[in-house]
């Protein structure tokens, strides 16, 4: 029984490293939010067991957990460059499956439709607005395009993004045309979105439905232009993380192994 239980604390072990390591492998990654491994014991008992006589016969991980706190934001002064200065994620939806997802990282770019999209080349979506920019409805949402010509007939010549949302498109001749506010989504469980790698989550039954919200109002948070989010690890937490894991491996092989020759030695004095 001892072997059997040493093994699920090895077992244990080599997810917390593979967590870690996850984590380091992504610290440069835009938008990444870190995991943590939470883990419960395992009892041997039953109605009938005396409470004073019940065993304990190992651990199992319980939860791998995703942390969504502030990751450090970055300047880089590209105007299609957005941050997330609080809660929100941004939607994106893929042209070719009319998937869904969230993200946080805000690097996007104009493609040749004039589509604001990111390098997974989902279009990024905003909500309508009129002639005079105002939103139009909170419960609809659209693809960002960027016409490639005003009203006039003056041709584009470069986009940003304001701190409250607003997709600001230029032209030649100086105007200025409003395409859409940025959405921002949000949960009541976060932690509930599946990772679907590309620093992106999709929703589930878990995380709830998304609800929608302009940038800065409530509890959604403001944008930053010109700047990103890096990833929220910290490497020197990680590497003390890694270490405890490390020795928390070692010290289960080692129960393993000593497991084994206890009961190797009973198999030998029987025989």
């Amino acid at each position: 029984m001892s072997y059997y239980t040493s093994l699920t604390g090895l077992k244990n072990a080599q997810t917390d490293l593979n967590v870690i390591s996850h984590n380091i492998a992504n610290a440069e990654t835009t938008g990444f939010k870190k995991s943590d491994t939470a883990f419960a014991d395992i009892v041997s008992s039953s109605i009938l067991t005396d409470p004073s006589l019940t065993t304990g016969i190992g651990a199992r991980v319980s939860a791998i957990m995703q942390e969504f706190s502030l990751g450090p934001i970055e300047q880089t002064g590209s105007a299609l460059d957005v941050a997330v200065n609080g809660e929100g994620f941004y939607t994106v939806v893929s042209p070719l499956s009319g998937e869904t997802m969230y993200t946080r990282a805000g690097s996007f770019s104009v493609d040749g439709s004039g589509y604001i999209r990111n390098a997974q080349n989902m279009r990024l979506q905003v909500f309508p607005v009129d002639a005079a920019g105002a939103i139009t409805s909170l419960a609809t949402l659209q693809d960002a395009q960027i016409p490639a010509q005003n009203g006039t007939g003056e041709d584009f010549a470069g986009v940003t993004i304001t701190s409250d949302g607003s997709v600001v498109a230029t032209y030649a001749d100086g105007s200025n045309e409003t395409v859409g506010v940025l959405a921002l989504a949000n949960f009541i469980s976060p932690q509930g979105l599946r990772q679907e790698g590309n620093a992106s989550w999709t929703a589930t039954g878990v995380s709830g439905v998304a609800s929608y919200g302009q940038p800065g109002s409530g509890l959604y948070g403001s944008l930053m232009a010109g700047s990103l989010e890096r990833s929220n690890v910290e490497i020197a937490e990680e590497l003390v993380s890694l270490i405890t894991a490390q020795r928390n491996f070692q010290a289960n092989a080692k129960a393993v192994d000593t497991a084994t020759q206890l009961s190797q030695t009973i198999i030998n004095l029987r025989t």
